[in-house]
C-alpha cells in the first residue's frame, strides 16, 4: 500500500508513520519543509495552495498508485470570544484546518477515482461536535472538515473509495505536554491508539466503513 501522510513530522505524525511503515506500507510523508533525511519518502509542499497539493500528488504517483491519504495537518489557535476573534485568527484556522484538507483531498481524489480505489482519513477534533468556548474559529473549521469528509463519502460511494474522520480529544504529544505542563497526561489519548485506528480504516477490512465520524477521547 502506498499512503500519503500529511503532517508526518509532527507529534502524531511520528506515531502514524511508524505504524504504517511497520505494516509494510510505502509511506510518502508530507510537510511544508523537511530539515533532515527520513527513512521514508518525503515531499515538501504547502498544502494551503492548489499548486502545492497538485505537486504532492504528482510526486506521490511516481511511487505507484495513491492507495490512501491520511490527513493529519491541522492547527490550534484562538483563546478569545467570537466578538474578539481577529480576521487573522479566523483565516488561519480556516486555511490550515479546512482549506488544506479540501485541496489535499481534491488532489488525491483525481487519481483515486480513475483507479476506482482509495482510502481517505482525516484527523478532526472533539471540538467539531462539542462547543469549545473561546475557540470558535478552530471548532467551526473542524466541524466543516467533518462535513467535507461526509460529502466526499457520499460522492465516492460507488467508486471503491472510503472517507472517514477521526475526532481525538487532547493528544499526548510532546508539544501538548509542553503547552499544558500541569495537566494529567494519563487522561489524554495516545498517538499510538490513533495510529492503530487510522491503519485499520485504510485497510481492506474497513471497506464497508465510509462517512463515519469516530471519537477517540482517551479518558478525557
Amino acid at each position: 500500500m502506498n499512503v500519503i501522510i500529511t503532517g508526518a513530522g509532527g507529534g502524531l505524525g511520528t506515531a502514524v508513520v511508524k505504524a504504517f511503515a511497520g505494516s509494510g506500507a510505502t509511506v510518502i510523508g508530507v510537510e511544508r519543509e523537511w530539515r533532515q533525511s527520513m527513512p521514508f519518502v518525503t515531499v515538501a509542499a504547502d498544502l494551503t495552495t492548489p499548486e502545492g497539493c497538485d505537486a504532492m500528488a504528482a510526486q506521490a504517483l511516481q511511487h505507484g498508485p495513491i492507495d490512501a491519504l491520511v490527513h493529519l495537518v491541522g492547527g490550534f489557535g484562538g483563546g478569545s470570544p467570537l466578538w474578539e476573534t481577529s480576521d487573522a485568527t479566523w483565516d488561519s484556522m480556516m486555511n490550515i484546518n479546512l482549506r488544506a484538507a479540501f485541496l489535499t483531498m481534491r488532489a488525491v481524489l483525481k487519481p483515486m477515482t480513475m483507479a476506482r480505489r482509495g482510502r481517505i482519513v482525516a484527523i478532526g477534533s472533539r471540538a467539531a461536535i462539542e462547543p469549545l468556548a473561546n475557540f470558535a474559529a478552530y471548532a467551526i473549521a473542524k466541524s466543516a472538515l467533518v462535513a467535507l469528509i461526509k460529502n466526499v463519502a457520499a460522492e465516492t460511494r460507488d467508486l471503491g473509495i472510503t472517507a472517514n474522520a477521526v475526532l481525538p480529544s487532547t493528544i499526548d504529544t510532546p508539544g501538548n505536554r509542553k503547552a499544558m505542563p500541569t495537566a494529567d497526561f494519563s487522561r489524554w489519548v495516545a498517538p499510538e491508539s490513533i495510529a492503530k485506528l487510522l491503519l485499520w480504516l485504510t485497510s481492506d477490512q474497513a471497506a464497508d466503513v465510509s462517512g463515519a465520524v469516530i471519537p477517540i477521547y482517551g479518558r478525557a
